[in-house]
């Protein structure tokens, strides 16, 4: 039996206790900073003022950012109450087999993002290496600059940290430079960055392309917002607190208020770059606009940032998955590189053009697993899980041959609705994937293979920090099995 369950047990994949948790507030809020500065950001600013007043676009902007932190927050809490990743804690919705399918899904995605950001990243490095040497390769650049990131990652959770402390306050300060860089130019076109659009619209267009503004925000974090179990586990809390908010600040302050305050002022960035030379992206705006140690610098930003960007919100989420899926004998090293490796693949500089728009489609589909991991960790099992079964092949998180027929159900009809509306993906996912789920575990699934914190739930025997529990496999204590109903 234990030979059958070392799948299971990957030593990457074994909850967090208290003395693992390295990342703090602050950390986490710095995080947010780096994980932020991406093209695609720059880009919902961009098209936003095509149609809108950058004022309305920043407000559209601050709605959605702080209605996806709020998701966000709400799915942190599996991660900071149990120390669980989210291909691990995928098991409870959809099996202990099932999990791979939803999760790959996601880890792919993920090593596309960091594939995308290794490649703009890599043009910014490329024009820093032309200004100094007169060195032109941005796909050398592309690789070097991929395996750094890779071996960074590939150090650990606390590296991670490390570098978006250092990087978060450089991203800061130069991105005020680089706004007043933009800003200028525009001024000197004649173009009012607070007033100018290019195609003005009023009435009902204009509310249309205030929605898409919010939504596109939101659909930009719904990957994120499925897996922050896998960075969240890590985020420093206090054992023995009941109080929700209390146990949950650093997520909080990092998703709330880091989180749109940075998303903002580089919708903004991106919005000016495009009102000054007719181009979201910075880097292209940023060559037409300055020079020497000005350009240098500002390209070094966009460096940094997507470094910051892709182990954070990327390398970190896919290699957890993909290490949950290759067993034991994959550890969080192996799955780091094989992000790498997808991400490099799928050759980002020629879908570079679509990629975006495939990558938004993506997290509208993921958007029903955040309803599917709501309803099932909140509403069903109130906060409470059998953590030691999450770990056993013939668990009660085994199901049917592995899968939680409840769960994949619910999520084709959540991503097959939200593919639909792209625009409007993620509350229409979250909704009918989440509704969906309840309804079906309630009145027929866990009716059928019984949950044990859901028939009885003990606090002592089913929560994690909140009693003060690490979970501990070498301690399991005796929780009795419930045998699927007949």
């Amino acid at each position: 039996m234990e030979k059958k369950e070392s799948y299971l047990k990957s030593p990457d994949l074994l909850p967090i206790g208290q003395d693992g948790r390295k990342i703090t507030t602050l950390g986490f809020s710095f995080m947010w900073v780096g994980m932020v500065v991406v093209l695609a950001t720059f880009a919902i600013g961009g098209s936003g003022v095509i149609s809108l007043p950058l004022p309305y676009v920043i407000l559209g902007t601050i709605i959605g950012s702080v209605a996806i932190g709020l998701f966000i927050s709400l799915i942190s809490d599996i991660g900071i109450e149990h120390g669980l990743s989210f291909p691990v804690y995928m098991r409870a919705p959809f099996g202990t087999m099932g999990t791979h399918i939803p999760s790959i899904v996601r880890g792919v995605a993920a090593s596309m993002w960091f594939g995308i950001n290794t490649y703009f990243g890599a043009t910014a490095m490329n024009g820093i290496l032309g200004m100094l040497f007169g060195f032109d390769s941005w796909l050398v650049c592309f690789f070097i600059f991929a395996v750094l990131q890779l071996l960074n990652t590939a150090l650990g959770i606390k590296a991670v940290e490390r570098f978006a402390d250092m990087a978060a306050p450089t991203i800061i300060l130069i991105s005020i430079w680089m706004f007043l860089e933009l800003s200028g130019t525009a001024a000197s076109e004649g173009r009012n960055v607070w007033t100018w659009t290019e195609n003005p619209v009023t009435g009902a267009e204009a509310f249309t392309a205030f929605l898409v503004v919010i939504f596109s925000n939101m659909g930009f974090w719904a990957t994120l917002s499925a897996d922050i179990p896998s960075i969240s586990r890590f985020i420093k809390a206090p054992s023995y607190e009941r109080n929700w908010f209390k146990r949950n600040k650093g997520a909080l302050i990092g998703s709330l208020v880091a989180l749109p305050l940075t998303q903002t002022f580089m919708i903004i960035i991106g919005a000016v770059a495009y009102i000054a030379v007719q181009n979201y992206d910075p880097v292209i705006a940023l060559q037409e606009t300055a020079t020497g140690v000005v350009l240098g610098v500002l390209l070094l930003m966009i460096v940094l940032a997507q470094w910051s960007t892709n182990i954070s919100a990327n390398i970190v989420p896919a290699a957890t998955i993909f290490s949950n899926v290759g067993g034991p004998k994959f550890p969080f090293w192996a799955g780091v590189f094989a992000a790498g490796v997808v991400g490099t693949i799928v050759q980002p500089w020629s879908l570079f053009g679509i990629i975006i728009p495939v990558l938004l489609i993506v997290g509208g589909i993921l958007s029903a697993i955040v309803g599917i991991l709501f309803a099932d960790y909140y509403l069903l099992r109130k906060r409470r899980v059998n953590v030691y079964d999450l770990y056993k092949s013939q668990g009660q998180f085994r199901y049917a041959g592995g899968v939680n027929v409840a769960g994949f159900i619910s999520w084709i009809i959540g991503a097959s609705v939200s593919y639909f509306f792209p625009n409007y993906s993620f509350l229409i996912g979250f909704v009918l994937g989440g509704a969906s789920y309840y309804v079906l575990c309630k009145y027929w699934y866990f009716n059928k293979y019984k949950q044990a914190e859901i028939e009885n739930p003990d606090d002592e025997r089913f929560l994690g920090i909140t009693v003060g529990r690490n979970w501990n496999l070498e301690d399991e204590k005796e929780v009795t099995p419930l045998r699927d109903a007949k």
